[in-house]
């Protein structure tokens, strides 16, 4: 790698967790897609593809198993432009070992992403730092760049890619938090592992009007609409021994609280929502409950705690003299029993991005969907752009009467929304 970046990077705390639980019918990906107003230039983007991949050189890396732990290793192969393929059984030698896939289709550029490489926020730096050299090179266009769009002619620095936890947390004492079982949507597979995907686009004023009103942020307002959505599944599933714990697990960037600049993973969560054992509650109910308990949950000693914990845990000299032949299971199993348990679905809110309005004129929208949930039925995911607000809701289940129920809520509170759906895998 470049001088200042060592060979071998060693996973960071959130991402050991995604090779161990990895399978046939599972990999945690996720896919952005950038939809320009023209065809895509299949050799401009190969060319920026080289430009920005030696730039953000995390995304030159392969994943390897080393006698305690994986870590990224530089990877003699140079990434390569290659066709749209499923969001679904990401095998790395389809890469030649990189852990992404860029592909071109018609006006769109997609970045498939294994998540033991980069969380969302990092993924996009490298997706928009990728588009803006496209464009820099068909169109050019002159881009004042920033912590969205990285210059490529920049050298990388290690801020890029240090393990923001071990900088932060390596050597603090933390807790881990109580979790109990949160009720989780049941219904019949979707064939051949398939995804299916609602996009809804809305109006970012009209969001932040009905936000303003309920004295809420978006993130608070969109939880609370998937806890009704959530409300509605409750009350129309006959289990007998349903759990009354509906909780969506909200991922929290942690960059802009500790100054990081890393394009890896660094991120935690809080589970926000209600019990309603004793009874639903009204929409004005869960925006209120939902509000309370994100400002309690994101007390700087209480999200810190729990962030150490797990940091404190991967320290232990027992932990790291264990075999990863003998961790790999271990991790998996502790995942298993402990992952999306305790959540009945994930919002993952990107915020309004900082896209440099100068390319504006060329982008159409910016996507960011979930893939294949593990332990439960599907996720959320959005993002801000030029004004509109685009929000995916995937599955793995048949049934879309979360997703109907979810539509229902934001229309009813007088919101426009378009509807697409389509298939991720």
């Amino acid at each position: 790698m470049i001088a200042s970046i060592p060979a071998r990077l060693k996973l960071d705390n959130a991402a050991n967790i995604y090779p161990a639980s990895m399978s046939k019918q599972y990999s945690s990906l996720y896919r952005i897609k950038v939809t320009l107003k023209e065809v895509v230039d299949i050799t401009l983007l190969q060319e920026a593809l080289l430009r920005v991949a030696e730039r953000i050189p995390t995304f030159r890396c392969t994943l390897k198993a080393g006698a305690f732990w994986w870590y990224l290793d530089r990877c003699p192969v140079k990434p390569e432009v290659r066709g749209l393929k499923p969001l679904k059984d990401f095998r790395f030698e389809d890469q030649d070992g990189l852990l992404y896939r860029v592909s071109a289709r018609r006006c769109c550029i997609y970045l498939d992403v294994f998540h033991a490489l980069a969380d969302g926020t990092g993924a996009m730096t490298f997706m928009m730092t990728l588009t803006g050299e496209y464009l820099r090179r068909r169109c050019g266009v002159e881009i004042p760049y920033n912590q969205l769009v990285l210059d490529p002619k920049d050298h990388p620095v290690y801020a890029e890619v240090e393990d923001s936890f071990k900088s932060v947390f390596s050597g603090r004492n933390g807790k881990l938090e109580k979790n109990v079982d949160a009720y989780h949507i049941q219904g019949d597979a979707l064939p051949d592992s398939a995804i299916k995907d609602v996009r809804m686009v809305v109006s970012s004023e009209d969001v932040k009007r009905l936000c303003r009103q309920y004295s809420c942020t978006v993130t608070e307002f969109l939880t609370a609409a998937m806890i009704w959505a959530l409300q509605e599944e409750h009350r129309r599933d006959g289990a007998r021994r349903k759990r009354s714990v509906l909780k969506v697990s909200v991922p929290v960037n942690l960059r802009p609280f500790y100054g990081s600049r890393t394009v890896r993973n660094f991120s935690s969560y809080v589970n926000l929502g209600v019990d309603v054992k004793d009874g639903y509650y009204s929409f004005p109910e869960l925006v209120k409950a939902i509000r309370e308990q994100k400002a309690y949950d994101m007390q700087q000693d209480r999200l810190e705690s729990k962030i150490a914990a797990n940091v404190a845990l991967e320290e232990m000299l027992i932990v790291r003299l264990l075999p990863l032949k003998i961790k790999h299971p271990i991790i998996d199993l502790i995942n298993l029993l402990h992952g999306d348990r305790f959540v009945s679905q994930t919002l993952s809110n990107m915020g309004n991005l900082d896209v440099p309005s100068a390319l504006f004129p060329y982008i159409q929208d910016i996507d960011f969907s979930l893939g294949r949930q593990r332990g439960n039925s599907g996720a959320v995911s959005c993002l801000g752009y030029n004004g509109k607000l685009y929000i995916h809701l995937t599955r793995k289940i048949v049934s879309s009467r979360f997703e109907q129920a979810f539509l229902a809520r934001l229309q009813s509170l007088g919101l426009s929304v378009e509807t697409q759906e389509s298939d991720l895998a």
